[in-house]
Protein backbone atom coordinates (compact mmCIF):
# COMPACT_ATOMS: atom_id res chain seq x y z
CA UNK A 1 0.00 0.00 0.00
CA UNK A 2 1.23 3.48 -0.83
CA UNK A 3 0.21 6.94 0.32
CA UNK A 4 0.56 9.47 -2.48
CA UNK A 5 3.03 12.21 -1.59
CA UNK A 6 3.31 15.57 -3.27
CA UNK A 7 5.82 15.71 -6.10
CA UNK A 8 8.20 18.61 -6.74
CA UNK A 9 8.98 17.35 -10.24
CA UNK A 10 7.41 19.34 -13.08
CA UNK A 11 4.51 17.34 -14.54
CA UNK A 12 4.69 16.00 -18.08
CA UNK A 13 1.09 17.12 -18.62
CA UNK A 14 -0.76 20.44 -18.77
CA UNK A 15 -4.22 19.47 -17.51
CA UNK A 16 -6.03 16.59 -15.82
CA UNK A 17 -9.82 16.76 -16.11
CA UNK A 18 -12.61 14.31 -15.21
CA UNK A 19 -15.64 14.14 -17.53
CA UNK A 20 -18.86 12.12 -17.36
CA UNK A 21 -20.02 12.03 -21.00
CA UNK A 22 -18.20 9.23 -22.78
CA UNK A 23 -19.89 9.96 -26.11
CA UNK A 24 -18.35 13.45 -26.12
CA UNK A 25 -14.83 12.00 -26.17
CA UNK A 26 -15.44 9.15 -28.63
CA UNK A 27 -13.34 10.58 -31.47
CA UNK A 28 -10.40 11.44 -29.19
CA UNK A 29 -10.53 8.06 -27.44
CA UNK A 30 -10.51 6.17 -30.74
CA UNK A 31 -7.62 8.28 -32.03
CA UNK A 32 -5.61 7.66 -28.85
CA UNK A 33 -6.21 3.89 -29.15
CA UNK A 34 -4.34 3.90 -32.46
CA UNK A 35 -1.08 4.86 -30.69
CA UNK A 36 -1.71 3.75 -27.15
CA UNK A 37 -1.01 1.06 -24.63
CA UNK A 38 -4.56 -0.26 -24.28
CA UNK A 39 -6.10 -3.63 -23.45
CA UNK A 40 -9.32 -4.85 -25.09
CA UNK A 41 -11.13 -3.96 -21.85
CA UNK A 42 -10.28 -0.27 -22.09
CA UNK A 43 -11.13 0.13 -25.76
CA UNK A 44 -13.81 2.71 -26.44
CA UNK A 45 -16.19 0.06 -27.78
CA UNK A 46 -15.92 -2.13 -24.68
CA UNK A 47 -16.11 0.66 -22.09
CA UNK A 48 -18.93 2.56 -23.82
CA UNK A 49 -20.97 -0.64 -24.21
CA UNK A 50 -20.53 -1.36 -20.50
CA UNK A 51 -21.34 2.23 -19.50
CA UNK A 52 -24.51 2.38 -21.60
CA UNK A 53 -25.89 -0.88 -20.23
CA UNK A 54 -24.53 -2.14 -16.90
CA UNK A 55 -23.39 1.30 -15.82
CA UNK A 56 -26.71 2.95 -16.63
CA UNK A 57 -28.84 0.14 -15.20
CA UNK A 58 -27.04 0.21 -11.87
CA UNK A 59 -26.59 3.96 -11.61
CA UNK A 60 -22.81 3.69 -11.56
CA UNK A 61 -20.83 6.89 -11.07
CA UNK A 62 -18.43 6.77 -14.02
CA UNK A 63 -15.61 9.24 -14.55
CA UNK A 64 -13.24 9.46 -17.49
CA UNK A 65 -10.06 11.25 -16.44
CA UNK A 66 -8.38 12.94 -19.40
CA UNK A 67 -4.67 13.78 -19.22
CA UNK A 68 -3.67 16.46 -21.72
CA UNK A 69 -0.30 17.81 -22.80
CA UNK A 70 0.83 20.69 -25.00
CA UNK A 71 -1.63 21.88 -27.63
CA UNK A 72 -4.38 20.00 -25.78
CA UNK A 73 -2.92 16.68 -26.99
CA UNK A 74 -4.56 13.72 -25.24
CA UNK A 75 -1.92 11.69 -23.40
CA UNK A 76 -4.00 9.26 -21.34
CA UNK A 77 -7.50 8.25 -20.27
CA UNK A 78 -8.25 6.68 -16.90
CA UNK A 79 -11.77 5.16 -17.03
CA UNK A 80 -12.98 4.93 -13.43
CA UNK A 81 -16.07 3.81 -11.56
CA UNK A 82 -16.61 5.43 -8.16
CA UNK A 83 -17.88 3.31 -5.27
CA UNK A 84 -19.07 4.32 -1.80
CA UNK A 85 -18.81 1.61 0.85
CA UNK A 86 -19.09 2.04 4.63
CA UNK A 87 -18.41 5.74 4.38
CA UNK A 88 -15.38 5.24 2.09
CA UNK A 89 -15.41 6.62 -1.47
CA UNK A 90 -12.91 5.03 -3.83
CA UNK A 91 -12.20 4.68 -7.55
CA UNK A 92 -11.52 1.52 -9.54
CA UNK A 93 -11.21 0.77 -13.23
CA UNK A 94 -14.51 0.18 -15.03
CA UNK A 95 -15.64 -3.38 -15.71
CA UNK A 96 -15.22 -5.25 -12.45
CA UNK A 97 -14.97 -9.01 -12.89
CA UNK A 98 -16.16 -8.79 -16.49
CA UNK A 99 -12.81 -7.15 -17.37
CA UNK A 100 -9.80 -9.45 -17.06
CA UNK A 101 -7.25 -6.64 -17.32
CA UNK A 102 -7.47 -3.26 -15.55
CA UNK A 103 -5.33 -0.50 -16.99
CA UNK A 104 -5.46 3.05 -18.31
CA UNK A 105 -5.15 4.09 -21.95
CA UNK A 106 -1.71 5.64 -22.38
CA UNK A 107 0.15 7.31 -25.20
CA UNK A 108 3.24 5.10 -25.47
CA UNK A 109 5.82 7.89 -25.20
CA UNK A 110 3.98 9.41 -22.24
CA UNK A 111 3.80 6.04 -20.48
CA UNK A 112 7.52 5.45 -20.99
CA UNK A 113 8.33 8.83 -19.40
CA UNK A 114 6.36 8.19 -16.19
CA UNK A 115 8.55 7.22 -13.25
CA UNK A 116 7.06 6.30 -9.83
CA UNK A 117 7.17 9.89 -8.57
CA UNK A 118 5.45 11.28 -11.67
CA UNK A 119 2.91 8.45 -11.60
CA UNK A 120 1.99 9.27 -7.99
CA UNK A 121 1.62 12.92 -8.91
CA UNK A 122 -0.56 12.00 -11.90
CA UNK A 123 -2.86 9.86 -9.77
CA UNK A 124 -3.13 12.63 -7.18
CA UNK A 125 -4.13 15.03 -9.95
CA UNK A 126 -6.65 12.49 -11.25
CA UNK A 127 -8.14 12.10 -7.76
CA UNK A 128 -8.28 15.88 -7.34
CA UNK A 129 -10.11 16.23 -10.65
CA UNK A 130 -12.82 13.90 -9.35
CA UNK A 131 -12.89 15.20 -5.79
CA UNK A 132 -13.91 13.57 -2.53
CA UNK A 133 -12.01 10.30 -2.97
CA UNK A 134 -10.49 8.38 -0.08
CA UNK A 135 -8.55 5.78 -2.09
CA UNK A 136 -7.70 4.32 -5.48
CA UNK A 137 -7.97 0.52 -5.69
CA UNK A 138 -6.45 -1.05 -8.81
CA UNK A 139 -6.47 -4.85 -9.12
CA UNK A 140 -5.46 -7.24 -11.90
CA UNK A 141 -3.21 -4.72 -13.61
CA UNK A 142 -0.85 -6.16 -16.23
CA UNK A 143 2.73 -5.40 -15.27
CA UNK A 144 3.38 -4.83 -18.95
CA UNK A 145 1.37 -4.82 -22.14
CA UNK A 146 2.69 -5.99 -25.49
CA UNK A 147 6.25 -5.58 -24.26
CA UNK A 148 5.83 -2.10 -22.75
CA UNK A 149 5.65 -1.37 -19.02
CA UNK A 150 2.30 -0.36 -17.56
CA UNK A 151 3.20 2.87 -15.71
CA UNK A 152 0.65 2.32 -12.92
CA UNK A 153 2.18 -1.06 -12.11
CA UNK A 154 5.27 0.66 -10.67
CA UNK A 155 3.15 1.49 -7.60
CA UNK A 156 1.98 -2.06 -7.03
CA UNK A 157 1.79 -3.44 -3.51
CA UNK A 158 2.23 -7.00 -4.75
CA UNK A 159 1.12 -9.65 -7.25
CA UNK A 160 -2.55 -10.36 -7.87
CA UNK A 161 -3.95 -13.69 -6.60
CA UNK A 162 -4.01 -15.15 -10.14
CA UNK A 163 -2.21 -14.83 -13.42
CA UNK A 164 -3.66 -14.52 -16.93
CA UNK A 165 -2.71 -17.16 -19.48
CA UNK A 166 -1.61 -16.29 -22.99
CA UNK A 167 -0.49 -17.81 -26.29
CA UNK A 168 1.65 -15.89 -28.76
CA UNK A 169 0.57 -16.65 -32.32
CA UNK A 170 2.67 -16.73 -35.44
CA UNK A 171 0.34 -15.31 -38.11
CA UNK A 172 -0.55 -17.97 -40.65
CA UNK A 173 1.01 -20.78 -38.60
CA UNK A 174 -1.58 -21.91 -36.07
CA UNK A 175 -0.36 -25.49 -36.04
CA UNK A 176 3.18 -24.37 -35.27
CA UNK A 177 1.97 -22.06 -32.52
CA UNK A 178 -0.05 -24.84 -30.90
CA UNK A 179 2.75 -27.40 -31.27
CA UNK A 180 5.07 -25.03 -29.45
CA UNK A 181 2.67 -24.61 -26.54
CA UNK A 182 1.02 -28.03 -26.21
CA UNK A 183 2.64 -31.31 -25.29
CA UNK A 184 2.44 -34.32 -27.60
CA UNK A 185 0.25 -36.02 -25.00
CA UNK A 186 -2.17 -33.07 -25.02
CA UNK A 187 -2.27 -33.15 -28.83
CA UNK A 188 -3.08 -36.84 -28.79
CA UNK A 189 -5.88 -36.44 -26.26
CA UNK A 190 -7.37 -33.58 -28.24
CA UNK A 191 -7.24 -35.61 -31.45
CA UNK A 192 -9.12 -38.45 -29.75
CA UNK A 193 -11.75 -36.00 -28.45
CA UNK A 194 -12.18 -34.49 -31.90
CA UNK A 195 -12.61 -37.92 -33.50
CA UNK A 196 -15.35 -38.70 -31.00
CA UNK A 197 -16.90 -35.28 -31.50
CA UNK A 198 -17.12 -35.81 -35.25
CA UNK A 199 -19.23 -38.93 -34.71
CA UNK A 200 -22.14 -36.80 -33.46
CA UNK A 201 -22.83 -35.28 -36.87
CA UNK A 202 -21.98 -32.30 -39.08
CA UNK A 203 -20.40 -29.43 -37.16
CA UNK A 204 -19.27 -25.87 -37.80
CA UNK A 205 -17.91 -22.88 -35.93
CA UNK A 206 -20.07 -19.76 -36.25
CA UNK A 207 -19.30 -16.14 -35.45
CA UNK A 208 -22.38 -14.14 -34.50
CA UNK A 209 -22.91 -11.41 -37.10
CA UNK A 210 -26.19 -9.61 -37.53
CA UNK A 211 -28.86 -8.93 -34.93
CA UNK A 212 -30.62 -12.30 -35.19
CA UNK A 213 -27.42 -14.34 -35.04
CA UNK A 214 -26.07 -12.34 -32.10
CA UNK A 215 -29.32 -12.93 -30.20
CA UNK A 216 -29.33 -16.66 -30.99
CA UNK A 217 -25.76 -17.34 -29.92
CA UNK A 218 -26.07 -15.05 -26.90
CA UNK A 219 -29.17 -16.98 -25.81
CA UNK A 220 -27.23 -20.25 -26.07
CA UNK A 221 -24.28 -18.85 -24.12
CA UNK A 222 -26.44 -17.46 -21.31
CA UNK A 223 -28.43 -20.70 -21.00
CA UNK A 224 -25.26 -22.80 -20.89
CA UNK A 225 -23.74 -20.49 -18.28
CA UNK A 226 -26.90 -20.50 -16.15
CA UNK A 227 -27.01 -24.30 -16.06
CA UNK A 228 -23.32 -24.52 -15.27
CA UNK A 229 -23.51 -22.13 -12.32
CA UNK A 230 -26.69 -23.82 -11.05
CA UNK A 231 -24.94 -27.20 -11.13
CA UNK A 232 -22.06 -25.73 -9.13
CA UNK A 233 -24.37 -24.02 -6.66
CA UNK A 234 -22.92 -20.60 -7.50
CA UNK A 235 -24.60 -17.29 -8.34
CA UNK A 236 -24.64 -16.54 -12.07
CA UNK A 237 -22.86 -13.23 -12.86
CA UNK A 238 -24.48 -13.27 -16.32
CA UNK A 239 -28.05 -13.45 -14.98
CA UNK A 240 -28.28 -9.66 -14.81
CA UNK A 241 -30.38 -8.40 -17.75
CA UNK A 242 -27.99 -5.47 -18.11
CA UNK A 243 -25.07 -7.85 -18.69
CA UNK A 244 -26.97 -9.42 -21.57
CA UNK A 245 -27.47 -5.92 -22.99
CA UNK A 246 -23.76 -5.21 -22.58
CA UNK A 247 -22.70 -8.32 -24.48
CA UNK A 248 -25.24 -7.68 -27.23
CA UNK A 249 -24.24 -4.04 -27.61
CA UNK A 250 -20.54 -4.83 -27.53
CA UNK A 251 -20.98 -7.42 -30.31
CA UNK A 252 -23.00 -5.09 -32.54
CA UNK A 253 -21.15 -2.95 -35.13
CA UNK A 254 -21.40 0.75 -34.27
CA UNK A 255 -19.94 2.60 -37.22
CA UNK A 256 -16.24 2.50 -36.33
CA UNK A 257 -13.99 -0.49 -36.89
CA UNK A 258 -14.90 -3.94 -35.63
CA UNK A 259 -17.10 -4.68 -32.59
CA UNK A 260 -15.27 -4.75 -29.27
CA UNK A 261 -16.82 -8.13 -28.37
CA UNK A 262 -17.13 -11.25 -30.51
CA UNK A 263 -19.46 -14.20 -29.92
CA UNK A 264 -18.75 -17.69 -31.29
CA UNK A 265 -20.54 -21.04 -31.22
CA UNK A 266 -19.60 -24.57 -32.14
CA UNK A 267 -22.67 -26.22 -33.60
CA UNK A 268 -23.59 -29.85 -34.17
CA UNK A 269 -26.57 -30.44 -36.44
CA UNK A 270 -27.34 -26.73 -36.17
CA UNK A 271 -27.40 -26.63 -32.34
CA UNK A 272 -24.78 -24.71 -30.30
CA UNK A 273 -22.94 -27.19 -28.07
CA UNK A 274 -20.23 -24.74 -26.96
CA UNK A 275 -19.95 -20.95 -26.96
CA UNK A 276 -17.18 -18.40 -26.52
CA UNK A 277 -17.13 -14.66 -25.78
CA UNK A 278 -14.00 -12.61 -26.44
CA UNK A 279 -12.86 -8.98 -26.37
CA UNK A 280 -10.81 -7.60 -29.24
CA UNK A 281 -8.39 -4.70 -29.59
CA UNK A 282 -5.84 -4.43 -32.36
CA UNK A 283 -4.01 -7.74 -32.76
CA UNK A 284 -5.03 -9.04 -29.33
CA UNK A 285 -7.95 -11.41 -28.70
CA UNK A 286 -8.88 -11.80 -25.04
CA UNK A 287 -11.16 -14.58 -23.84
CA UNK A 288 -13.92 -13.29 -21.56
CA UNK A 289 -16.03 -16.42 -20.99
CA UNK A 290 -16.80 -19.85 -22.39
CA UNK A 291 -19.63 -22.33 -21.88
CA UNK A 292 -20.90 -25.65 -23.19
CA UNK A 293 -24.10 -27.69 -23.12
CA UNK A 294 -23.89 -29.81 -19.96
CA UNK A 295 -26.97 -31.88 -20.78
CA UNK A 296 -25.68 -33.01 -24.16
CA UNK A 297 -23.93 -36.31 -24.89
CA UNK A 298 -21.51 -34.21 -26.93
CA UNK A 299 -20.21 -32.69 -23.67
CA UNK A 300 -18.12 -35.81 -23.06
CA UNK A 301 -15.99 -34.95 -26.08
CA UNK A 302 -14.97 -31.53 -24.64
CA UNK A 303 -16.64 -29.28 -27.25
CA UNK A 304 -15.39 -26.19 -25.40
CA UNK A 305 -11.77 -27.17 -25.99
CA UNK A 306 -12.47 -28.03 -29.62
CA UNK A 307 -14.13 -24.65 -30.15
CA UNK A 308 -11.17 -22.90 -28.52
CA UNK A 309 -8.63 -24.63 -30.77
CA UNK A 310 -10.69 -23.83 -33.87
CA UNK A 311 -10.99 -20.21 -32.74
CA UNK A 312 -7.23 -19.95 -32.19
CA UNK A 313 -6.69 -21.24 -35.72
CA UNK A 314 -9.16 -18.73 -37.12
CA UNK A 315 -7.56 -15.83 -35.26
CA UNK A 316 -4.11 -16.89 -36.37
CA UNK A 317 -5.28 -16.85 -39.99
CA UNK A 318 -6.71 -13.35 -39.42
CA UNK A 319 -3.32 -12.05 -38.26
CA UNK A 320 -3.94 -11.94 -34.51
CA UNK A 321 -0.60 -12.19 -32.69
CA UNK A 322 -1.72 -12.67 -29.07
CA UNK A 323 -4.56 -14.79 -27.70
CA UNK A 324 -5.23 -14.85 -23.96
CA UNK A 325 -7.64 -16.90 -21.90
CA UNK A 326 -8.16 -14.39 -19.12
CA UNK A 327 -7.48 -14.41 -15.40
CA UNK A 328 -7.66 -17.53 -13.26
CA UNK A 329 -6.30 -21.04 -13.16
CA UNK A 330 -7.81 -23.88 -15.20
CA UNK A 331 -6.37 -27.07 -16.67
CA UNK A 332 -7.32 -26.20 -20.25
CA UNK A 333 -5.49 -22.86 -19.95
CA UNK A 334 -2.18 -24.38 -18.93
CA UNK A 335 -2.63 -27.07 -21.58
CA UNK A 336 -2.99 -24.61 -24.43
CA UNK A 337 -0.92 -21.63 -23.23
CA UNK A 338 2.83 -21.55 -22.63
CA UNK A 339 2.98 -17.95 -21.36
CA UNK A 340 1.27 -15.87 -18.72
CA UNK A 341 0.78 -12.20 -17.93
CA UNK A 342 1.94 -11.08 -14.50
CA UNK A 343 -0.81 -9.12 -12.77
CA UNK A 344 -0.34 -6.73 -9.85
CA UNK A 345 -2.55 -4.87 -7.36
CA UNK A 346 -2.24 -1.29 -6.06
CA UNK A 347 -3.93 0.25 -3.01
CA UNK A 348 -3.39 4.01 -2.92
CA UNK A 349 -4.61 5.99 0.09
CA UNK A 350 -5.72 9.60 -0.29
CA UNK A 351 -7.14 10.33 3.19
CA UNK A 352 -6.74 8.98 6.71
CA UNK A 353 -9.81 6.75 6.47
CA UNK A 354 -8.72 5.79 2.97
CA UNK A 355 -5.45 4.58 4.48
CA UNK A 356 -7.30 2.09 6.72
CA UNK A 357 -9.49 0.95 3.81
CA UNK A 358 -6.50 0.47 1.52
CA UNK A 359 -4.72 -1.62 4.15
CA UNK A 360 -7.84 -3.75 4.59
CA UNK A 361 -8.24 -4.22 0.81
CA UNK A 362 -4.59 -5.17 0.46
CA UNK A 363 -4.87 -7.73 3.27
CA UNK A 364 -7.91 -9.34 1.61
CA UNK A 365 -6.11 -9.71 -1.70
CA UNK A 366 -2.97 -11.07 -0.01
CA UNK A 367 -5.06 -13.66 1.84
CA UNK A 368 -6.73 -14.68 -1.41
CA UNK A 369 -3.31 -15.04 -3.03
CA UNK A 370 -2.07 -17.29 -0.20
CA UNK A 371 -5.20 -19.44 -0.35
CA UNK A 372 -4.89 -19.89 -4.11
CA UNK A 373 -1.22 -20.84 -3.73
CA UNK A 374 -2.15 -23.71 -1.35
CA UNK A 375 -4.27 -26.58 -2.78
CA UNK A 376 -5.23 -27.60 0.76
CA UNK A 377 -6.32 -24.09 1.76
CA UNK A 378 -8.13 -23.59 -1.55
CA UNK A 379 -10.08 -26.82 -1.13
CA UNK A 380 -11.05 -25.88 2.42
CA UNK A 381 -12.14 -22.40 1.35
CA UNK A 382 -14.29 -23.84 -1.45
CA UNK A 383 -15.97 -26.30 0.95
CA UNK A 384 -16.66 -23.57 3.49
CA UNK A 385 -18.08 -21.35 0.77
CA UNK A 386 -20.36 -24.16 -0.38
CA UNK A 387 -21.59 -24.76 3.18
CA UNK A 388 -22.30 -21.06 3.66
CA UNK A 389 -24.31 -20.89 0.43
CA UNK A 390 -26.26 -24.01 1.40
CA UNK A 391 -27.01 -22.54 4.84
CA UNK A 392 -28.17 -19.30 3.27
Amino acid sequence: MHAIPESNAPPAWRAVVAVTDIAAIEAEWLALEERALVTPYQSYGWVSSFAETVGAAHGMALRYVLVRGDADRLLAILPFVLTARNGIRFAEFIGGKHANYHMGVFDRDFAAALDPQATRALLQAAADSIGGLDALIFVNQPAEWNGSANPLACLAAGPSPSRAYRLTLTPGDADGSLRRAMSSHAHKKLKNKRNRFMSFGPSRMVRAEGEAEIARILDAFLMQKARRFAAMGLPDPFADVAVRGFLRRGATPRGYGSPAIELYALEVNGEPVATYVGAVQGQRFSGMATAFALDSEVAKSSPGEILLIDLIKRKCAEGVTSFDLGVGEARYKTTICDESDELVDSFLALTLKGHAFARFSQAKRALKRRIKASPLALGLAQRLSGLMRAAG
